[in-house]
């Protein structure tokens, strides 16, 4: 077969080929001119940003030796200012325990009235109650209180003044801190070059941090911690120039009143020892109900137990009969007698079953009770026990007095602590 004929494709003419190749040319020359201009522009930015680069390098160097020369110098301040303010507190203790130790001598008879009611508080339930002998002890706690409050107030005012130069001390150290983290932020910034290691490209590097501050709010924040210190160091210079070491004489109003608190304590405990013995007896009484009603259960259980065989019997009888044949299927006398027997021993069952569910309830009941007594009982006692630690306690005082009036020799007891004093404590004091 002859081969088809190839199909005739589109031809351009001289001309459009010679056009073309002029276009080519002449924007190839553009291109190529362009090209050129880009290049010189090229070369004078890059002159240009290596010297302004240089230059902003120069300038930043230069705003860090300057910033870590004004860092250092806020720091030595700092310095300066948390050694007075330590030196100034190492002052204020002394001065404060000094006070204390002389404060220690009047605290016999208040460490006792307040161990006597740190005590009763260890009552429990319905045994804690505001009777005579806790108005009589508040009564006796105020009469001592009078007796050292002029002393407790100097006390008190150097332990306030402490902490605020606690606070004041801690407000330094912190800006101290952050000034040290800063200086050696700015050190380490400072000794970074283009060559150093670890350098890179960070993620929106011009973005202001959170919490950043003004120069001026930096310098005003420094400048307040100072001044503050120096406000608290004059102030505790005052203070201890203030402090009064000067002791109070126990007032006689204080055997009076430790006559009438005694009084009131053997009175309650009396009352206590009543309620303890009626309480005793109730209990001895419910126990006796107890084991009646504990005996009439198992009688009425074993009464239940009796009656299931006559049910049983009964059922059977009813079952078997249900089975004769044909017309002697009679509801007959005796089917009438069976049915009837058969409901008076589920009535019967009934009423011992509910009989025996109010005897449990009832026992139940005289269980909680008694129970509830125990509780009582144990409460009234540890009271009693609380009561007697502190007659006794009382007793250690009495004696101490009687010794020596005034001169009591007692462990030294800080200001914030007396209110937190233990039995065993108090009782080696006064031994």
């Amino acid at each position: 077969m002859a081969a088809p004929p190839l199909k005739e494709r589109q031809r351009c003419s001289v001309a459009d080929w010679e056009r073309s190749n002029r276009c080519m040319l002449e924007s190839a020359a553009l291109r190529s001119l362009a090209a050129h201009s880009v290049r010189q522009e090229a070369r004078a930015l890059q002159h240009d940003t290596l010297s302004q680069t240089q230059c902003d390098q120069s300038d930043s160097f230069q705003h860090l030796s300057d910033r870590i020369q004004e860092v250092s110098h806020w720091k030595d301040r700092l310095n300066v200012s948390i050694h007075e303010v330590d030196k100034e507190i190492d002052a204020l203790k002394k001065v404060k325990e000094k006070a204390e130790r002389d404060l220690a001598a009047m605290l016999v008879p208040l460490e006792v009235s307040l161990e006597c009611l740190s005590l009763r508080e260890g009552r429990r339930g319905g045994e804690l109650v505001r009777d005579p002998v806790e108005v009589e002890l508040n009564k006796e706690v105020e009469a001592s209180e009078r007796a050292r409050q002029e002393l407790q107030r100097s006390v008190d005012k150097a332990l306030q003044q402490l902490c605020l130069l606690q606070e004041t001390r801690q407000q330094l150290t912190y800006d101290l801190q952050n000034k040290t983290e800063a200086l050696d932020v700015d050190t380490r910034c400072l000794s970074l070059t283009m060559t150093t290691p670890g350098i890179s490209l960070k993620p929106q590097p011009l973005r202001v941090p959170s919490g950043s501050t003004s120069p001026q709010q930096w310098e005003q924040f420094s400048l307040h911690n100072v001044s503050h210190a120096q406000e608290e160091l004059q102030a505790s210079q005052q203070l201890r120039e203030d402090v009064a070491l000067t002791l109070a004489q126990v007032q006689s109003e204080l055997q009076a009143q430790y006559a009438a608190t005694s009084f009131a304590l053997r009175k309650r405990r009396h009352q206590v020892e009543q309620a303890c013995n009626e309480l005793r007896w109730q209990q001895k009484t419910n126990r006796e109900e107890i084991t009646e009603l504990e005996l009439d259960i198992c009688r009425l259980e074993e009464d239940l137990r009796a009656k299931e065989a006559p049910l049983k019997l009964v059922h059977t009888r009813l079952e078997n009969r249900a089975m004769r044949p044909g017309v002697d299927l009679c509801q007959d006398q005796v089917q009438h007698r069976l049915v009837n027997e058969c409901k008076q021993l589920e009535v019967s069952i009934m009423s011992l079953k509910q009989k025996l569910s109010e005897a449990q309830h009832s026992l139940q009941l005289l269980q909680q009770q008694q129970a509830f007594m125990g509780e009582d009982l144990h409460r009234k006692l540890d009271a009693l026990s609380l009561e007697q630690r502190t007659l006794e306690t009382r007793q250690h005082l009495q004696r101490q007095t009687h010794n020596s009036l005034g001169s009591a020799i007692i462990p030294q007891v800080k200001s914030n602590e007396v209110y937190g004093l233990n039995s065993t404590s108090v009782s080696q004091s006064l031994k």
